[in-house]
């Protein structure tokens, strides 16, 4: 394939000098915003890119992988761009290209064609082609056959799986399909890439996870372990691990920083089927929040004098999601009203009685799977002790979702989303804002009704009412649910501080 430029993507790619810049001194932090493609040899990389550095004017810039491989550059085998976190710009609104790109990342185009899902999102199939080439440089198909292959070849690299497991796992329907799509793209037959297959280690499969620094590992592990559910999770000071599958066939991972310097987290997987390899990814990807830009989140937050300094200790802090939708739904609705150590105690108590117990336990603390909705429809909720509005609430969200009046499905906008859960009996706005940012891991999602919220927000220890909290917000959109991390954050750090100045009697 001839190597062309792609003029019409220009302005997607970050300005040429900073590219540059970037380039020249391996800046982490533009890992994923950017490729370098090189003319003499027919390679694209990421900025981090450890090899000797190419001359200028062979140099090229792309604003992802799959305009780089749509101009006909094929990935280095040196830096993997496949490790490089993605450029989050699905994450900067719920336009259209956004919301598509989102689906193409669960798969919609893996057995549908683009018709179906330009319908998703209320376009022409011509007018989605043409928005993806003119803002990505490159058409929807291209964009989700790059996403498989580059998914291959880190498990060509880093996994023993056998290489018909990797077929199935990167959502190609044929071992021959595979070969022949992997060979016409890479130049290369994916068995020349694995001349040293991994050695295995045991039953895991291990892959690397990579996101853009900064990261606060650290205080997401915090975050997860206070609302850990026991039988279900288990997050000590350098893990977070959970039962995962279902009934049939269970299985369960681990998430822990990669070793060394490495800006990556280190998932081990037990039990998983191949096929389930991309989504399990994707999802841990979106619950660690491992494609955010900090750059971009910080350069629009920090513009508010309340925000700046917390930014500025916290520069790592990120937005911490959810496994599943349902269980952050039926969570918030424990949730509501009452201090996050009973949420957990109810929920707790819901998992252990109403989810499926495993005949073999993992390990202490892996013992169940979550309760399903089919499970949850018609339990009798009052054997946890729950009241008996929020038990009918629960069940009424289960049939909700049974009957898909709700549900998880990212072409949604923010307000439709919203709009579909507050509907329901029992929800309200804080509930619908709270469960789109941790089951959707929406950037913009707002719970501005949350009290302590509105007590962060203000000055001198006075709470911000809630529609005042709206409008101070409106200058913090996209990234209105990062804000809510950092004060929710600033918050749990001064509590014990104004716990003790009340013991003591002073201010």
């Amino acid at each position: 394939m001839p190597i062309v430029t792609a003029p019409a993507i220009r302005h997607a790619v970050p300005d040429p000098t900073v590219c540059e810049q970037a380039r020249l001194s391996r800046d982490a932090r533009f890992d994923g915003l950017f490729f370098t493609a090189v003319s003499s040899t027919g390679i694209y990389c990421r900025p981090v890119c450890p090899a000797p550095r190419p001359r200028r004017e062979n140099v090229a810039y792309y604003a992802n992988a799959a305009a780089a491989e749509a101009a006909g550059f094929r990935p280095c085998l040196r830096c993997r761009p496949e490790l490089s976190p993605g450029d989050g710009a699905w994450r900067r609104g719920d336009a259209a290209v956004a919301r598509a790109l989102k689906l193409i990342e669960d798969g919609a185009l893996a057995d549908a064609p683009i018709a179906a899902l330009a319908e998703r999102v209320g376009l022409g199939e011509r007018q989605l082609r043409r928005l993806f080439v003119e803002r990505l440089g490159a058409a929807p198909l291209g964009v989700h056959g790059t996403r498989r292959l580059l998914f291959a070849k880190q498990l060509l690299t880093e996994t023993a799986l056998p290489i018909t497991d990797i077929a199935m796992a990167a959502g190609f329907g044929s071992l021959r399909r595979f070969n022949t799509t992997f060979k016409d793209a890479y130049r290369m037959a994916p068995r020349e890439l694995r001349r040293r297959p991994p050695t295995p280690t045991g039953d895991a499969l291990t892959l690397r996870l990579g996101y853009r620094p900064p990261y606060d590992f650290s205080a997401m592990l915090d975050f997860l372990r206070g609302r850990a559910l026991p039988g279900v999770e288990v997050v000590d000071a350098a893990s977070y691990a959970r039962v995962i599958g279902d009934a049939a066939a269970p299985g369960w991972l681990r998430v822990s920083a990669w070793p060394g310097d490495a800006h990556a987290l280190k998932l081990e997987l037990h039990g998983a089927a191949p096929t389930g390899l991309l989504d399990i990814v994707n999802r841990l990807r979106r619950m660690f929040d491992l494609d955010a830009d900090p750059v971009a989140i910080a350069r629009v937050l920090s513009a508010d004098p309340k925000l700046r300094p917390l930014l500025a200790s916290r520069p790592g802090l990120r937005l911490p999601s959810g496994w599943h939708g349902f269980e952050i739904a039926v969570r918030a609705i424990l949730g509501q009203q009452v201090s996050v150590a009973a949420a957990r105690t109810l929920a707790t108590r819901l998992a252990q009685r109403f989810g499926h117990a495993l005949a073999t336990p993992f390990g202490p603390g892996l013992e169940y799977l979550f309760p399903t909705p089919e499970a949850l429809v018609d339990a009798d909720l009052a054997l946890i002790a729950l009241t008996r509005a929020r038990a009918q609430t629960i069940r009424s969200v289960a049939q909700a979702l049974l009957d898909g009046r709700v549900d998880f499905r990212h072409e949604r906008t923010l307000e439709d989303f919203a709009a579909r859960w507050v509907a329901l009996p029992g929800i309200g706005p804080w509930t619908a804002h709270y469960i789109a940012m941790r089951a959707l891991g929406h950037p913009d999602a707002f719970p501005a009704e949350d009290l302590v919220l509105r007590r962060a927000a203000g000055d001198d220890g006075v709470s911000l009412t809630t529609r005042a909290l709206g409008a101070r917000a409106e200058a913090w959109r996209p990234w209105r649910a990062y804000a809510v991390i950092h004060l929710w954050s600033e918050s749990a750090c001064t509590a014990p501080l104004r716990r003790a100045s009340a013991i003591r009697g002073t201010s």
